[in-house]
């Protein structure tokens, strides 16, 4: 059961963790959403309120000494953290040549050292059956041209994913990975065959992903699942493609 849990979501301003958020708030849970925007979070924690309590704190997460102050926020206002949700990320896809070295090393640090470092400081803050869901991405297991900082982050994550389960099973916290593929969350219009490509027909929705994180998230319904990557793409990485 979710009800009456607190939930720290980062990225949690728009695009899936914007779905994430309001799929939670729905459930019962209050929620503090860390974003680097502040206009949109700020206009997400307020927008979200009207289900359950829903805060925004401005928080670079990349940098340690903000995820700090974000945990003590956090517990201030809360008290304790149930759920973790590293949803923030981002990618470049210009090629080697052409990317500067500054740039993969933002991307791995938004992308994958953030996760460990919000684990890092939220623990101290969790109870037991707590939950951690840390979003990967199916380019964590296929690429294309140009993918390299964001597709090495996203594998990183599935490997942090079952580190922290082992590392954290004897306090009771859960910790699993998503990977979604391609979720429509920019309100792109896809084309018939772009839907169609996909074994049940659509593109990926943001709601998709919701569902998953609050299925991971309720120890009711998941607690025998941890150390596990989630693949949501609608069945794409099982296709066969020839050339």
């Amino acid at each position: 059961m979710l009800n009456g849990k607190v939930a720290l979501i980062t990225g949690g301003a728009g695009g899936i963790g914007r779905c994430i958020a309001e799929k939670f708030t729905r459930s019962g849970v209050s929620v503090l959403i860390a974003d680097i925007n502040a206009k949109a979070g700020a206009k997400a924690a307020a927008e979200l309120s009207g289900h359950k309590e829903a805060l925004f704190f401005k928080c670079d997460i990349a940098k340690e000494e903000q995820v700090k102050k974000l945990i003590s926020f956090a517990a201030a206002h809360f008290g304790q953290i149930d759920i973790v949700i590293n949803n923030a990320g981002f990618g470049d896809w210009r090629s080697m040549e052409k990317r500067p070295m500054k740039v993969w090393d933002r991307v791995i640090a938004v992308n994958l050292t953030a996760q460990y470092l919000l684990v890092k400081y939220a623990l101290p803050k969790m109870k037991e059956d707590g939950a951690v869901v840390n979003i990967s991405s199916t380019r964590a297991l296929m690429s294309e041209p140009g993918s390299e900082p964001y597709a090495a982050s996203k594998a990183g994550i599935l490997g942090l994913t079952h580190a922290l389960a082992s590392s954290l099973a004897p306090k009771r916290i859960r910790v699993n990975a998503i990977s979604p593929g391609w979720i429509n969350v920019s309100g792109y219009k896809e084309a018939k065959r772009e839907r169609e490509q996909h074994f049940v027909k659509r593109v990926g929705r943001g709601e998709d992903i919701a569902e998953a994180c609050a299925f991971l998230a309720d120890g009711e319904k998941s607690g025998f699942i941890t150390g596990q990557n989630l693949v949501v793409d609608g069945g794409m990485t099982k296709k066969m493609v020839y050339v």
